[in-house]
């Protein structure tokens, strides 16, 4: 069986490392085009247009996940309850045919679809609408009958007018070295995160705060809660409290594999780790690791491996948890940008 070698963790989150030269060089001339790029949209030489419903834009400026699927889902779910129609426009990383806009549906195929707007479809029953041109998708959801479009990460795909951005920032990892790729994660200076309405600092789901940075002003902390275990073949789910004691194959295609594996080692499984490239393309094989332990995996690697599941595989679903106070914030925005069309 052939196995896929990841990259070792970028020296970009190290605050101490130095760069390559070629990188620093290369890092010039990158904050120069895109802050270039940004000038253009904010003077009006290049256009940003607008759907004609309310925007929420999900992102972050750092390469690599955040935590932004989680939240897009939660603001989703809460979006609704409130008695808006949300639609949620995506990219779609990862598919194949990406120039060919898509509906995804619960039972799209992920190889088109890409696995997080598969996900967001799964999990909140939404319109999903995947696109590189982020600004039709939102049209096209628009047309379709949504009322607030919101976008799964195009903070930097500026071509979509918005209202409201929310950056969600990594408590470990923060900016890094604070550099402009490829010299550091920053896909925009670190001043640009000054112009969103709400940064949400993603504490993950770790129950000990006195190890994390405390959230600072103006920062809205963010849990990530996570209870059971679903058969991804159908069945009654199980506390993943239940997996405790017990050897399991953990199996993560994230940005940040190993905040799975230290989740379910903190509630005293004994994991044996299995880090993919993110957003990849599982195949049975990948998964054969010759041995009957149960496998439990991201809901967005689950969503990929429906087809050949085995009995013993297991989505774990992960529930963003936000203070009532922010979403009485968004919400309050919300209708004050929807009142004022």
């Amino acid at each position: 069986m052939t196995r896929k070698t990841l990259p070792q963790p970028p020296a970009w989150w190290h605050d101490g490392s130095s760069p390559p030269i070629h990188a620093r060089v290369v890092s010039v001339l990158y904050g120069a085009v895109t802050g270039l790029r940004r000038k253009l949209y904010r003077s009006g030489i290049k256009r940003s247009r607008h759907p004609g419903v309310p925007v929420v834009v999900v992102g972050n400026i750092v390469a690599g996940g955040t935590g932004k699927t989680p939240l897009t889902i939660a603001i989703v779910r809460r979006l609704r309850a409130a008695g808006f129609t949300p639609g949620v426009a995506s990219r779609g990383h990862g598919r194949i045919e990406a120039k060919t806009p898509r509906w995804v549906e619960p039972g799209s195929d992920a190889a088109l679809s890409g696995d997080e707007p598969l996900l967001i479809a799964h999990s909140t029953g939404a319109k999903v609408r995947v696109d590189r041109d982020r600004l039709a998708a939102a049209q096209a959801l628009a047309k379709a009958g949504c009322d607030v479009i919101v976008c799964d990460d195009g903070l930097q795909h500026y071509r979509l007018a918005r209202d409201i951005e929310i950056e969600v920032v990594d408590v470990r990892r923060r900016y890094g070295n604070g550099r402009l790729l490829p010299a550091g994660p920053l896909r925009e200076p670190i001043e640009r995160a000054a112009d969103c309405t709400f940064r949400v600092l993603n504490l993950g789901v770790l129950d000990d705060a006195a190890i994390l940075p405390a959230a600072g002003v103006g920062e809205w902390p963010m849990r990530l809660q996570v209870i059971e275990a679903l058969p991804i073949r159908g069945g009654r789910s199980q506390a993943l409290t239940a997996f405790a004691g017990q050897r399991v194959h953990a199996v993560a295609g994230i940005g940040d594999p190993d905040r799975f594996f230290a989740t379910l080692r903190e509630l005293g499984i004994a994991v044996v780790p299995h880090a993919f490239p993110d957003h990849h393309a599982y195949q049975a094989e990948d998964l054969d690791f010759g041995s009957q332990l149960p496998v439990l995996m991201t809901e967005k690697d689950a969503v990929k491996c429906a087809g050949f599941a085995g009995a013993q595989w297991y989505s774990v679903p992960v529930q963003a948890r936000m203070p009532e106070t922010f979403w009485t914030a968004l919400l309050d925005k919300l209708v004050g940008k929807k009142g004022a069309e």
